[in-house]
């Protein structure tokens, strides 16, 4: 194992996955700190509930993106002979995780980040595609179901956790496997305000692109 190349490459990922992406948008476009508006996070959510579609989108699009390729730096490694084609998924679940933490707490933004839950889109898009794009067809029905984000990636999260169970979508490391339920059981115990705020009727809705006012 190349160590070096190994260690350089688990900090980049933390790195990629610090890049606070609403922040900046917000404050280079609208001059204002997305965290002191809203539900407080800096993520895709609160920014298209403060800032809009369009940002929402970009800054959605940019968090996927840490995720993917802070966890394809593991086929890097590989590819470089860091490490052995058997430990490609361990380190695509630790530079993926680095990505996840990095994106929580973020060393660009004074370690106030979002929740992660698209950076976590992207580390799997990267890991288990075919699984996760069931996941989003769940998740964007979920949606425009219920217009609650919070509940569409809960039930994505499960989603992606009970498909493994099926022949089609076994993976072949067990590991991804015990990691899907853990990955779950996370995105329960992140949105516990969440569930909270289901529960009262007071959870904020997410606008569509066809309603009149965003």
């Amino acid at each position: 194992m190349n160590l070096p190349l190994v260690l350089g490459l688990l900090v980049a990922a933390y790195l990629i996955g610090s890049i606070p992406t609403a922040l900046w948008v917000g404050r280079a476009f609208f001059g204002l700190d997305i965290r002191e508006h809203g539900s407080g996070n800096s993520g895709a959510t609160n920014t298209f509930r403060v800032l809009g579609k369009k940002p929402g989108s970009f800054v959605m699009a940019i968090d996927v993106l840490k995720g993917w390729a802070a966890t394809s730096l593991a086929t890097l490694m590989l590819n470089q002979g860091a490490i052995l084609p058997q430990q490609l998924l361990y380190f695509q679940l630790a530079c993926g995780v680095l990505a996840v933490v990095g994106h929580i707490y973020p060393i660009w933004a004074g370690f106030r980040g979002g929740k992660g839950v698209a950076t976590v889109l992207g580390m799997m898009l990267a890991i288990a595609p075919a699984t996760v794009g069931v996941c989003i067809l769940v998740f964007i029905t979920v949606l425009l179901i219920s217009r609650y984000v919070s509940l569409s990636s809960m039930t994505a999260g499960a989603t992606f956790a009970l498909l493994q169970l099926l022949p089609s979508f076994r993976p072949d490391n067990s590991l991804l496997l015990w990691f899907g339920f853990v990955l779950a059981a996370l995105l329960v115990y992140t949105h516990r305000a969440n569930i909270g705020r289901l529960r009262a009727g007071t959870e904020s809705r997410v606008p569509m692109p066809w309603d009149r006012k965003s």
